[in-house]
């Protein structure tokens, strides 16, 4: 390396400057009401303040109460150039850029510009928006008064985001018709192009010092060179992923190929409008689509199960789903010809027939991988995943690694992973072998938090086998008296769908009979966000959730003290995509199981029972069923990766737990009286 390429700072060289800006009388206590210096919090800010100076990568792993958001952005807003900052989910990334990056910018007086960028779907598209307006393609009534909503909203918006207009809610179906996707852009061409609210957050996110995406932004950009990650990262001098432990998950979606009845339907959709707008008179456009429509349906009734994962392995060579998918190219192939014969009438027709090529594209890649067995070579799965009214046809990488690092190629910078759950008993190897980080340092640092005196491990004794009929059913026999003791202020985490069902319908029946005032809430019955704000109001309520409430949760104080985990959460091991990962693993000559399903399944569970205690004052009890933990010889590393509770399998040791907090929290109350 030549001296103008050596960094100019010397290792450590910001650790002075990072223990004033974190001292008692520094500017974040002075800006941050009951802001406190914590040791491990300062470490990490002084770990990150140097793999930035040197553009170098880190993993770093901070346990819960350590406070990584101030750790990675004090040195990040001073010293991080232009940075990208990703995380796990779209309501994380609203509180970054509202409310931690303003907080921490104000009090270091940090002279740094800030933008949000978000996927297209997340704009309001002036060209689409009108469309349906004079269209009037509503399939739901309330998408009448959305609409009307919506339409008030692109007035007087400056930004477009739909994360604005709390009066429409995100999972609205007008939403589809309002904004756009790559395929149905119609780029510099469109009318409105000057007032587009995509490309203004682009522009916005262009000239901006800190860059703040998630995940699935960054890698559909990594995929697709469409969200305008793509030209933010040549210039980028750090790239900061929080919520880490996502991104292999998030990684492979993107890396992957998919292609859907879905898209198929909405291009028949969009065919059949722009056709009768532009060239009434050039097809029978009904009948040219419902052919293409009834063939995708097809293919979607060559399953007739609900639910289906497959690979392609694993479908008889008799199957109808063979002929059907070959229909269905035959179908789009016939409707591609009229297409092309009237696509000169319009653009909005000429974009159908790219949009038809695309999926014949996308279709004959599936196939061509399926007959020549190049998937296999290129370490790739195909299988097939069918929903209730649909199917899809992926293409998935079993490794990232290969593809992520050569995103990492180029240009040095400085890339930071961090979140509460990278490790397995501090061995990081599971996660780096997945990202492809080999060789990086990896460091972390220890929640504050005394677990020990603020918190019980308890494994219930005479649980039958996980995977008996009546588990759930023995998961609330055991669960009923500790939610008492605990005086509900829980959380029932399942690992499967069913399992929700079945807890919800027992506890409804057994609190009615009990006369148990504690309300139940259950997912599905409501958003994610409404249940928590429901559960943290009522104080005593008890909520039962699969995946989506294992992470990102934060519920303090009193409202949640128990937290009951039905299962270990090992991926099924009917999933496609796992089983063909465990074979690549197994002809390496490694094992399946302890190399890649049990570090994945602990992980999870750190973050489930990460749930429980969210800062100094939390008390309560993690209740976790599986006999696995204590019966089978892994389950020593499982609870070995846990926090450092005191453990018990005595029901009666909780109850006295609970007995006691009640007493103090009495005790406490007549004081501040």
């Amino acid at each position: 390396m030549s001296e103008s390429q050596t960094p100019p700072v010397e290792p450590g060289a910001h650790d002075v400057e990072v223990e004033r800006l974190f001292s008692t009388d520094g500017p974040l206590a002075e800006a941050v009401g009951g802001f406190r210096p914590r040791l491990p919090q300062t470490e990490m800010a002084k770990a990150i303040a140097d793999a930035i100076a040197f553009q170098r990568t880190l993993i770093a792993e901070a346990g819960t109460g350590t406070g990584k958001t101030f750790a990675y952005l004090v040195p990040a807003l001073l010293w991080g150039g232009k940075v990208i900052l990703s995380t796990g989910t779209k309501n994380l990334q609203d509180q970054l850029y509202l409310r931690d990056v303003p907080t921490v910018r104000k009090a270091l007086g940090a002279p740094v510009s800030v933008a949000l960028l978000k996927g297209r779907a997340n704009y309001v598209c002036h060209f689409h928006l009108e469309r349906t307006l004079q269209n009037g393609r509503l399939t739901a009534r309330e998408d009448v008064g959305y609409l009307r909503e919506i339409s008030r909203f692109v007035k007087t918006t400056s930004s477009g985001d739909k994360a604005e207009l709390s009066k429409v809610p995100e999972a609205a179906t007008v939403w589809n018709l309002v904004t756009s996707t790559r395929d149905t852009c119609m780029g510099s061409e469109c009318q409105y192009y000057q007032d587009c609210f995509v490309m203004k957050a682009r522009k916005e996110a262009q000239q901006a010092d800190v860059v703040v995406v998630n995940h699935h932004l960054f890698f559909a950009d990594v995929a697709l060179k469409d969200t305008g990650v793509a030209e933010l990262l040549p210039s980028a001098n750090t790239v900061i992923f929080d919520e880490a432990h996502q991104l292999p998950e998030t990684a492979t979606l993107f890396f992957g190929e998919t292609v859907s009845t879905s898209q198929v339907m909405e291009l028949c959709r969009d065919v059949l409008a722009e056709g009768l707008a532009h060239a009434r008179d050039g097809a029978d456009w009904p009948k040219v689509v419902s052919t293409v429509e009834r063939a995708a349906r097809d293919l979607r009734l060559a399953f007739p199960q609900d639910i289906v994962r497959l690979s392609v392995n694993q479908i008889a060579p008799s199957s109808p789903f063979f002929p059907a998918l070959d229909k269905l190219r035959e179908e789009i192939e016939g409707m591609l010809a009229v297409l092309e014969g009237q696509a000169e009438r319009a653009e909005t027709i000429e974009q159908c027939r790219s949009r038809a090529i695309e999926l014949m594209n996308r279709l004959d890649a599936w196939n061509a991988a399926k007959q020549d067995g190049v998937a296999e070579g290129q370490e790739k799965v195909l299988w097939v995943e069918a929903f209730t009214s649909s199917l899809q046809l992926h293409q998935t990488p079993l490794s990232i690694a290969p593809v992520f690092n050569k995103q990492r190629e180029g240009t040095p910078r400085a890339w930071i992973f961090t979140s509460a759950t990278l490790a397995v008993k501090n061995d990081f190897n599971h996660y780096a072998s997945q990202m492809g980080l080999w060789n990086e340092p990896a460091r972390s640092w220890p929640s504050p938090f005394d677990y020990v005196k603020q918190g019980i491990l308890y494994v219930p004794e005479n649980l039958p086998q996980p995977n008996s009929f009546e588990y759930t059913d023995a998961v609330i026999d055991a669960a009923l008296p500790i939610i008492e003791a605990s005086g509900g202020r829980a959380f029932l985490l399942c690992t499967t769908l069913r399992a929700v069902t079945r807890a919800a319908e027992r506890l409804r029946a057994e609190f009615e009979q009990r006369h148990w005032d504690f309300p139940l809430m259950v997912q599905g019955e409501a958003g994610r966000t409404e249940l928590l704000d429901r559960f943290r109001k009522a104080g005593n309520a008890v909520l039962i959730g699969s995946q989506s409430f294992w992470e990102g949760v934060d519920v303090r104080g009193e409202a949640l003290s128990l937290v009951i985990i039905d299962k270990l959460p090992f991926s099924p091991p009917d999933d496609p995509v796992l089983a063909a990962r465990i074979e690549a693993l197994e002809r390496k000559g490694l094992n399946g199981f302890v190399h890649h399903q049990l570090p994945a399944a602990i992980i999870n569970l750190k973050q489930g029972a990460g749930r429980l205690i969210r800062d100094e004052t939390d008390r309560g009890v993690l209740m976790i069923c599986d006999p696995r933990l204590i019966s089978k010889p892994y389950g020593r590393r499982i609870w070995q990766s846990l926090p450092p509770f005191s453990r018990t399998r005595d029901p009666a040791v909780v109850q006295e737990f609970f007995r006691r907090v009640k007493e103090e929290d009495g005790a406490e109350q007549v004081d501040a009286a």
